[in-house]
């Protein structure tokens, strides 16, 4: 079996099993009680809250803990325009966001906020100028993606980072589901950046856990109302192993991780150069300021769903751009953003690597590549 859909999820680190099972069976205690139960609970969370901080290079108190991605996005969309709305109501977010932005924001504007998407060019990079054009005085929020989930490029947050450097009363959030371990940490907790989303099961962590960093000062009006978890911003019984298991599913993911990437683009960089080759093959990712590890491309003529089956009949996992839409026969909102044509946007499909694949998977990956093109072929004839 030959795992290539590491963007929609990733295998849980066996580390990180240890710790959860680990925690899961010796500490019972709630982190909210008084007793000595609960303060041996409270001890680890402090722990594991303070080791993802360290990571990720901010004050233990910044880190708050989510269900995952999704939560994280729509906590930071709809807590930024509630807590800001006596000084605007105007959003911005770029045309290729995750659902979770998208949906949020189109929820956001059945309440009366003003929605605006900045677009994007032909490769899939937000266009920051255009970006520029459409803050407004009202602007409150600008929010955009680390990696794009669906073909890998890595977005300008530093040129949108200085954009908004003058403009303090404009909270930036980054979507950064897709960028842990991807690209360095430095490149998106910026320090203009206001607020970042992490979901742990993109990086070897367990799922139904996410991290939302909140930079201190910065106000968000809470989503879920109860017990006053988290200093009283999200209320709900911390899941203790996942977060243990999280704090050390980061740790591994970013130990060695400039060497895990520079593997992982060697791999990229076989499949995009014999793909390149096919005469029917149309290659939406690239390498140059792409994630080294998604690769999207199609086989004209044939939809994505069709080769996505193909491929599994060989026991190789791939997927149709975004698994949140692929169920859905969705075409891939991005390549819409980026004006390919709908014919051959609905040819997509996603390799997404990992530091635990290897050249032996991509070879025979190859191999059968090479097998179905050539029925494919025959067919289309």
């Amino acid at each position: 079996m030959i795992y290539f859909d590491n963007s929609a999820t990733t295998a849980m680190a066996p580390e990180a099993i240890k710790t959860y099972t680990d925690v899961a069976s010796r500490i019972m205690g709630n982190p909210s009680s008084l007793h000595n139960l609960g303060t041996v609970a409270t001890r680890l969370l402090d722990a594991s809250r303070r080791q993802i901080s360290e990571l990720l290079g901010v004050k233990a108190h910044e880190v708050f803990f989510t269900s995952g991605g999704t939560e994280g996005d729509n906590w930071v969309l709809k807590g930024v325009a509630f807590e800001k709305r006596p000084y605007g109501n105007h959003i911005i977010v770029s045309n290729v966001e995750h659902p979770a932005i998208k949906n949020a924001a189109e929820w956001l504007a059945t309440q009366g906020f003003e929605i605006d998407y900045a677009p994007v060019d032909d490769k899939g990079f937000v266009r920051t100028d255009k970006l520029a054009a459409l803050i407004r005085e009202d602007t409150i929020l600008v929010s955009v993606m680390a990696v794009n989930n669906e073909v890998g490029a890595i977005q300008p947050l530093g040129e949108i980072a200085a954009l908004l450097e003058d403009k303090p009363t404009i909270s930036f959030h980054v979507d950064a589901v897709q960028g842990l371990g991807k690209i360095a940490v430095e490149d998106f907790m910026l320090p203009r950046v206001d607020f970042v989303t992490l979901s742990a099961h993109k990086f070897h962590g367990p799922r139904g856990v996410g991290i939302l960093v909140i930079k201190a000062g910065k106000r968000l009006t809470p989503l879920l109302h109860g017990g006053g978890q988290e200093n009283n911003r999200r209320s709900t019984t911390e899941n203790l192993p996942a977060i243990a298991a999280t704090a050390k599913a980061m740790r591994l993911a970013l130990t060695d991780d400039a060497m895990k990437r520079q593997k992982v683009a060697g791999m990229k960089q076989v499949i995009y150069d014999a793909l390149k080759a096919y005469p029917k093959v149309v290659l939406f990712s690239e390498m140059e300021n792409f994630a080294p590890n998604i690769l999207t491309f199609g086989i004209r003529g044939v939809r994505g769903e069709v080769v996505v089956h193909a491929f599994e009949n060989h026991e190789i996992y791939i997927s149709t751009t975004s698994a949140c839409a692929s169920k859905k026969n969705a075409t891939a909102g991005t390549l819409v953003a980026m004006n390919v044509p709908n014919k051959i946007a609905t040819s997509a499909v996603r390799i997404s690597l990992d530091h635990t694949n290897n050249m032996a998977e991509v070879e025979q990956f190859l191999t059968v590549f090479k097998q179905l093109y050539t029925e494919f072929d025959k067919i289309a004839r």
